[in-house]
Order: structure tokens, then C-alpha cells, then sequence
């Protein structure tokens, strides 16, 4: 008789998409699957046709495998009371997600931010299952953080720790989309780069096949592109870029002295274009006693279903925690 495979179910809740895939305990991703998000419905609304679609497919692979929990990754998600406050780019106000799941699930169930679930994927089946003390930077259209600290998420008093992309570079900086000017958030991330892609085009001669491109066409995948031919301005971009991050970077390091600094992301794929010079931003920023001992190194987890496992990986965390 074939044994039975436990699994996690991994949820990650984005403005557009909705993604879910049944996870195992070493991180592997049985089926996956994603639908539209429709932000502007109320929550409830969501999880009704996510459960209808994850039934559809648990139906097909319960001979085989047995769901004991779920895991959530979610903007502005709070650990501790299994809410989502506010989120950007949804229509839900306050609601409590952990709540609407329990119509549909008796199982154990925990809800986090995107960066946290990352920071213990990367803890569970990634580049830190070796380490203790470590941060994960995750570089999209934003910038998110989850810190871990003796293999434990750091949370803080509210569920909020850990929002190094709204720590500020300069008062006077750019408009963030927290409302505030200056974060980090709006500088280094895929949209922080277009923006530093058109003032340098601004403000300097540089010729740059980029000077061609209109704002609402531009991409970071573009900036990278002509990078990586050579193209001064784009070259000058990602430098700046590197600059303002690995001033922040050295500051984290200050704060917590972790192992390694880990980069995931749509924007981190732009590789030694935006490692190389972080790097070195960051020794010259650093506190001499740090020098030469924080790794900044890529995330181990495919990046296609990263958010996936991360959501994932919360529930084989509380169970390896709690065993």
C-alpha cells in the first residue's frame, strides 16, 4: 500500500493574481496554479473561488497526498492576528482572512507579508537553511524585508517588523507610495530605477538607447538590457541604485549583524548588475568591525513559485517549531 504525502497549502495574495500550490516538506512544489485577484471585490469573495479551485485539485491528488495545513503570504498581513490591514492595491479595508478561512478548512492556518514568507522560505528550503541569523531583501516593483534572528522571524510588538524599504534616504526624496518622501522603496526596486533612469535623462546629455522608451513603456528588464550592452546612462542608473541600497544595507548590518543579506525578486534577476555594486556599496558603508563578513547572496528558491513555497514553508516552520 503507498504511503500518504502530508502537504502545505502556500497561498500568495497579489494585487492582479492569486497564486496556491501544494507544497511538501522539502519544498516541493506538487501542483500549482493561480487566478485573478479581482482587487476591487471584498475578501470573502476571493477565498470562495480559491476554494472552489483548490477542492477541484485536491480532489485529483488525495489518493496520494493529505493537506494538514495552510500558510498565507499577503500584503500588510499581521502574524499575530491573522488579519490584513489595508492593503495596497486591495479594495478590503481591515478584514480577518484567518476568519473566512475556517468555513472552508478546520486545519492549522498562519498569514504573513510576502517578505516574511520569503525570509522562512528561504529558512525552510532555500540559500539559509544553514543559517541562524539572516535578512531576505525582496527587490519587485517595492522593496520587502523579513529579518530572522536565531531561526525566528522577527515580528516585533504589532506584527510589522521589519520595513526597511520605508526607511527614509532623504526627507526631502522622492514621493513614496506609503505617502511619505524619501524611502528606500523609492529608489531601490523596479519602479525606484525607472526613476532614476529619467532623471539622469533629465538631467544629463548621456546618450541612451532608453531616451527613446516613454515612462509608462519602461521597464526595469529594459534597464537591465542595455545595461548589460553597455549603455552609460543605464550603467550610471543601477550604480546609483546600488548606492542608495547598500547604504541601507550597512545600516541593517549595524542593527542585526546577520550572516547574509539574501536578494530575491523580479529586480534581483538583474544579477551582478545590481550584486556587484551593492557589495561594494556596502563594505564602503559598513562599520569596519562588519567588513568582510555579511554575504549578499541570490535566494536558492525557484523564482517562479518563490512566493509560493514561502506561504508554504510557514506551516512546516510552526510544525518544525512547535515539534
Amino acid at each position: 500500500m503507498m504511503s500518504i504525502k502530508d502537504v502545505s497549502l502556500g497561498i500568495d495574495i497579489g494585487g492582479t493574481n492569486t497564486a496556491f500550490g501544494f507544497v511538501d516538506k522539502d519544498g516541493k512544489c506538487i501542483y500549482e496554479s493561480s487566478i485573478p485577484t479581482c482587487a476591487n471585490e471584498p475578501a470573502p469573495m476571493l477565498f470562495k473561488r480559491l476554494h472552489q479551485e483548490v477542492e477541484k485539485i485536491y480532489t485529483t491528488i488525495s489518493g496520494k497526498y493529505k493537506l494538514i495545513g495552510i500558510g498565507i503570504g499577503a500584503p500588510n498581513a499581521n502574524y499575530f492576528k491573522g488579519t490584513v490591514e489595508q492593503p495596497p492595491n486591495l479594495n478590503w479595508g481591515v478584514v480577518n482572512i484567518l476568519e473566512i478561512l475556517k468555513q472552508y478548512y478546520d486545519l492549522p492556518s498562519a498569514i504573513t507579508n510576502d517578505a516574511n514568507a520569503a525570509a522562512i522560505g528561504e529558512m525552510q528550503f532555500g540559500a539559509a537553511k544553514s543559517m541562524k541569523d539572516f535578512v531576505v531583501i525582496t527587490l519587485g516593483t517595492g522593496l520587502g524585508s523579513g529579518i530572522v534572528v536565531n531561526r525566528k522571524l522577527v515580528y516585533g510588538a504589532d506584527s510589522f517588523a521589519g520595513e526597511i524599504g520605508h526607511t527614509i534616504i532623504d526627507p526631502s526624496g522622492r514621493e513614496c507610495g506609503c505617502g511619505r518622501k524619501g524611502c528606500l522603496e523609492a529608489y531601490a526596486s523596479a519602479s525606484g530605477i525607472k526613476r532614476t533612469v529619467y532623471e539622469l535623462i533629465a538631467t544629463t546629455n548621456t546618450p541612451s538607447e532608453l531616451r527613446d522608451i516613454s515612462f509608462s513603456r519602461l521597464t526595469a528588464k529594459d534597464i537591465s538590457i542595455a545595461a548589460n550592452k553597455g549603455d552609460r546612462l543605464a550603467l550610471e542608473a543601477f550604480d546609483y541604485t546600488a548606492k542608495v541600497l547598500g547604504l541601507k544595507l550597512a545600516d541593517t548590518v549595524a542593527y542585526l549583524s546577520p550572516e547574509a543579506i539574501i536578494l530575491l525578486g523580479g529586480f534581483a534577476l538583474a544579477g551582478d548588475l545590481i550584486f556587484a555594486p551593492t557589495r561594494r556599496y556596502m563594505e564602503e558603508f559598513l562599520l569596519p568591525i562588519f567588513r568582510n563578513k555579511v554575504k549578499i547572496i541570490a535566494s536558492a528558491l525557484p523564482e517562479g513559485n518563490a512566493a509560493v513555497l514561502g506561504a508554504a514553508a510557514l506551516i512546516w516552520n510552526e510544525i518544525n517549531t512547535n515539534n
